[in-house]
């Protein structure tokens, strides 16, 4: 069916079709690009953000009147757009660290890419090893991409974590890819120098230069950062202690009774950070299989308003989605300083999440900066094994 004539029919709709859509939001005047999947029944209406293969659903939503909302309580966010002339208009908003953020949204039904006439296209796919001009933070970072024609998919691993899926393509010698979860909205873009490597800007401010991973070394590319070395604590032969407060706000030490001669698992983490998410799905697993030898594990949420309630409500949420059933509490805020208010004996904090290994006399055997979620499948798996290696040993220390 031409497109003008699939137009035309979408816009006479009196009700947006279900399916998935072509989406962007914008971001201080750059467009990011992603995908949905939206499903209406009535005035009842849910839709998901596409990570990849992974769908964020929507906790609630409807559909009244030509109007679609769309929640996600576990990110404090909200999407309300107008069905009008074949697409949905709107915002998305979020409650961020510098505020109430509204960034104007934009979808239309997905139309397949009609391809063809496409020769001699380079090609990005494979690892690659990525150099930023940051001004603070780590500045090395490795990529990951893969490619069918003039598709890209693939990720970035900063020690933080990866970015989430990237999707995009290759036009002539210029490379775009985007994400948006719901958090984070991520745009790369990068000319294909004539040597092979690429030189281009993430976020339109943070200029990178990449060489593929073989070819690092002889140019003088270092090595990024090991993501179980970076953070580390004063005394590791001293016992880890804590203190906070639990969802209702009661107050948890890491001397209390449910804790003592256990080994732990401390995640120091946010509702609000994507790669938190992706580390709670895995920690869920090992608590349902280890809680019986003897493993604890306690989420140290650091949220963004300092409202003590509305905090601990996102913290609710994030435990809901990920059907957590390990120690979630409430520390602080994301504020400079703040962890180190709460663990003092941390050295060299970096990122959410950081977690940490204590063994049953509750001392730090490993620390590990940042998560590989799913979207770096290799080193996603490597950690998965490394996690449950490590549980294994800190049940076993004595």
């Amino acid at each position: 069916m031409p497109v003008l004539r699939m137009l035309a029919l979408l816009a006479a709709l009196e009700s947006p079709p279900s399916g998935l859509w072509d989406a962007a939001v914008e971001v201080e005047g750059r467009r990011v690009d992603f995908r949905m999947e939206l499903e209406f029944s009535g005035e009842k209406a849910r839709g998901a953000i596409l990570d990849g293969e992974r769908r964020n659903w929507s906790t609630s939503g409807s559909f009244r009147n030509g109007r679609l909302e769309l929640v996600w309580d576990y990110f404090d966010s909200r999407l309300e757009a107008e069905w009008k002339e074949g697409a949905l208009q709107g915002a998305y908003q979020r409650r961020t660290r510098a505020g109430l953020v509204r960034r104007t949204f934009t979808a239309k039904p997905f139309q397949p890419e009609v391809s063809g006439g496409e020769e001699n296209i380079p090609q990005v796919a494979g690892a690659w090893r990525i150099q930023t001009g940051a001004a603070r933070g780590v500045r090395v970072m490795n990529g990951y991409f893969a490619q069918s024609g003039a598709v890209v998919t693939g990720t970035i691993q900063r020690l933080d974590g990866d970015f989430g899926t990237l999707s995009g393509r290759v036009n002539g010698r210029r490379l775009r890819l985007s994400h948006f979860d719901g958090v984070r909205a991520t745009l790369v873009e990068a000319e294909i120098q004539p040597d092979g490597t690429l030189k281009g800007v993430i976020d339109g401010k943070t200029e990178f230069t990449a060489a593929r991973a073989e070819e690092a070394a002889r140019l003088g590319l270092p090595e990024p950062p090991d993501p179980s070395r970076y953070t580390s604590v004063k005394n590791p032969l001293e016992p880890l202690e804590f203190e906070a407060v639990d969802l209702d706000g009661r107050p948890v030490r890491s001397s209390d009774a449910r804790f003592r001669g256990k080994a732990l698992i401390v995640t120091l983490m946010g509702s609000w950070c994507p790669n938190c998410h992706d580390e709670a799905e895995l920690l869920a697993d090992l608590y349902r299989r280890y809680r019986g030898q003897g493993l604890e594990i306690v989420a140290l949420g650091f949220e963004y308003t300092g409202e003590s309630e509305r905090d601990r409500s996102q913290l609710r949420a994030f435990a809901r989605r990920h059907g957590i059933e390990y120690t979630m509490l409430y520390a602080g805020t994301t504020n400079e300083g703040e962890v180190q208010r709460v663990l003092p004996q941390l050295v060299n904090f970096a990122s959410y999440p950081t977690t940490l290994f204590l063994d049953r006399n509750h001392r730090v055997r490993s620390v590990h900066t940042g998560f590989a979620g799913p979207a770096n499948q290799a080193e996603h798996a490597r950690l998965r094994e490394e996690f449950e290696r490590l549980v294994r040993e800190i049940l076993a220390a004595h």
